[in-house]
C-alpha cells in the first residue's frame, strides 16, 4: 500500500511492517507502542515510537499510545476527539485499555 511521504524517503522496512499493523488496527481500538513490538515480535517501545514519530502521520497515529492509556504528549486533543469520533472507550484522558486494546487478532464485533 503507498502512502503519502513526508520528505524522509522510504521507511525501512521495520517501519513498513509497524504502520502495516497500524493500519489494521480497527477504529474505536487501540495498541500501546509495546504490543505493537510484541505483536511484531521485534523492536521495542521506543522503536515503535520513532517510527510512528518520522512515519506515522500517513496512517491511525491516534490508535497507537502509551501502556497507561495516554496518547503522545502534544496529540492529546486530537487524540481524544478522533476517539470521540471512533467510540474507543476513554475515561478522562486515558483510553481505557481494558475495553479498547486490540489484540492483533479478531475485529470487535458490532
Amino acid at each position: 500500500m503507498e502512502r503519502l511521504r513526508d520528505g524522509r524517503g522510504q521507511p525501512p522496512p521495520y517501519a513498513e511492517r509497524v504502520l502495516d499493523l497500524v493500519e489494521r488496527i480497527p477504529p474505536g481500538m487501540v495498541m500501546s507502542y509495546g504490543d505493537v513490538a510484541e505483536y511484531l515480535g521485534e523492536g521495542g517501545p521506543r522503536q515503535v515510537g520513532r517510527v510512528m514519530s518520522l512515519w506515522g502521520g500517513a496512517v491511525p497515529w491516534w490508535r497507537v499510545i502509551r501502556a497507561d492509556g495516554t496518547p503522545a504528549p502534544g496529540l492529546e486533543a486530537e487524540c481524544l476527539a478522533r476517539w470521540r469520533e471512533e467510540g474507543t472507550p476513554f475515561r478522562g484522558v486515558r483510553a481505557d485499555m481494558r475495553a479498547a486494546r486490540w489484540d492483533g487478532r479478531n475485529r470487535p464485533s458490532p
